[in-house]
């Protein structure tokens, strides 16, 4: 009887382990519905190649509004901060435009 018990005990915590290992595959698997894209003369882009554009054009003109005023002297790691900041666009670009 004790030998049974374990083996239920066994079987009901494997089942639990399985639906928590497969929860995240399906709340991954549900951004898979459809991929925002927009027409260009007949080609479909990806959205995210829109807002990866803008973003680097962004960084870009901060880049210019910041040595303008003389302040891009005080970035220290410039080669980390400005991808960084096209990043930060690129992200909220496709927040505000496409979610």
């Amino acid at each position: 009887m004790k030998g049974q018990l374990a083996k239920k005990q066994w079987q009901r915590g494997l089942s639990v382990m399985c639906g928590a290992g497969l929860l995240p595959l399906f709340v991954m698997l549900a951004g898979c519905d459809h991929a925002p894209e927009f027409n260009v003369l007949g080609s479909y882009f990806p959205a995210w190649l829109l807002c990866m554009g803008a973003g680097v054009a962004l960084s870009g003109l901060s880049y210019a509004g910041l040595k303008r005023v003389g302040m891009d002297r005080e970035i220290v790691a410039s080669i980390v901060v400005y991808p960084c900041l096209a990043l930060f666009f690129a992200c909220a670009l496709w927040l505000l435009l496409f979610r």
